[in-house]
């Protein structure tokens, strides 16, 4: 819990921050060189339910860092229906769709 709550908070001050996608993955990485992508996507969800956290664009970058995240790496899917391939198609076909955030 110690280590979600320390990617939490490298993950909010960087949004807090002006960074965004890669420049804030890098960023929490940096202050929490242990952490995975899929702690970054749990500490992400964390800091989308926290009630204090209400600034419309941190929210936002958060929100895109762990759907990227979680689409690229397959983070809360098991992957156990899909090949390598296939899940790197989805991956793909999922990003094509997103509509970009200003």
């Amino acid at each position: 819990m110690k280590e979600k709550k320390r990617v939490y908070e490298a993950l909010v001050d960087g949004a807090m921050e002006g960074l965004t996608d890669e420049a804030l993955y890098d960023f929490v990485k940096t202050r929490c060189p242990k952490a995975t992508s899929r702690k970054i996507v749990r500490a992400s969800l964390l800091a989308l339910t926290d009630p204090h956290l209400r600034d419309r664009n941190i929210l936002d970058v958060i929100y895109a860092l762990a759907i990227k995240h979680r689409l690229d790496d397959g983070v809360l899917d098991d992957g156990e229906d899909e090949g390598p391939d296939e899940q790197t198609q989805s991956s793909q076909a999922a990003n094509q769709n997103m509509p970009q955030l200003s």
